[in-house]
């Protein structure tokens, strides 16, 4: 692979970083399954779009599609806790749902931004070209994110959510009002991923209503290799753990797709995706099938 392909992967891996963060939140830490994930990733893009090409500021316009991303995630929260709907089903139905607003933010499937000005091209350097910008910039943001999230998951409040998900009916005999940390969780899962969704259409020069498809495929894999390469028990190495979890499944599409003895094509991304999540769930078990193996001689 060329450099240029290495670090289009890498800035990829880094944007998608944030969607495993979301999901992270969302599966393992709320123990939520949250579909919504595949409508809040375009809806971060299509709302950065769509203000940015209106010419608001871009920094502006990603913060207003991160808040968006939160509405999201806290109406599929409150259908769950407030109107009692299966949790899957809520997060199905806020899916759904969010195509046709995505279509209604944006007023028609795409929205370019070639020759709008971005996150991106403010930030850049001079110096240095845009491919080698982009990345560097990305891993500033995901750093942060990571950094934040830690201090916010050891606080009182992180605390309250992350005991909701281990044992909601304990939780709740300890006081903590499970229905608002559930609520507060989802907002925040859902903000992180459509804040992806707003880098991830500055980056590719616009937003198109078939972004989001197979988001939440992408999500869960990245948080399943990245807690198989990097197994812990503190938050701290598991946000780690997903980051770079997120960066090496781009890496390994990137060489599938660039690999020419294998004879793949770009439509054959979604094969490739399938394949490595199947991996990365059946590899842990057969692991601890020699485990068991080597005990039992």
């Amino acid at each position: 692979m060329s450099l240029y392909t290495l670090l289009g992967a890498l800035e990829i891996g880094l944007i998608f970083s944030l969607v495993a963060l979301g999901v992270l939140i969302s599966f393992r830490i709320l123990v939520f399954p949250d579909l919504t994930v595949d409508g809040s990733f375009p809806l971060g893009g299509a709302v950065a779009a769509t203000m940015i090409a209106a010419g608001y500021n871009p920094f502006l316009s990603t913060f207003i599609a991160l808040l968006a991303g939160a509405l999201a995630g806290f109406t599929t929260a409150w259908l769950n806790v407030r109107l009692k709907i299966m949790d899957l089903l809520a997060s199905i139905l806020m899916m759904i749902a969010l195509y046709s607003i995505n279509l209604r933010v944006m007023g028609k499937p795409n929205v370019p931004l070639i020759s709008e000005p971005t996150i991106f091209t403010i930030l850049q350097p001079d110096a240095i070209p845009d491919y080698v910008a982009r990345p560097l910039i990305l891993l500033v943001v995901v750093i942060g994110a990571k950094l934040l999230l830690d201090w916010f998951f050891s606080s009182e409040i992180g605390l309250a959510m992350r005991a909701t998900g281990a044992n909601a009916r304990m939780a709740r005999a300890q006081g903590i009002a499970t229905g608002r940390a559930t609520l507060a969780g989802m907002a925040l899962a859902n903000s992180l991923v459509a804040l992806a969704g707003a880098l991830f259409a500055q980056t590719q020069g616009g937003s198109d209503i078939s972004m989001g498809i197979g988001t939440i495929v992408i999500g869960l894999a990245a948080v399943i290799i990245g807690e198989n390469i990097l197994p812990a028990r503190r938050l701290v190495w598991t946000t780690l753990a997903v980051i770079l979890g997120a960066i090496l499944y781009r890496f390994f599409i990137a060489l599938a797709l660039n690999s020419d003895f294998i004879g793949l094509q770009a439509q054959d991304l979604n094969l490739v995706t399938a394949v490595l999540v199947m991996l990365a769930l059946v590899l842990p078990m057969g692991k601890r099938k020699l485990k068991l193996l080597k005990k039992g001689a």
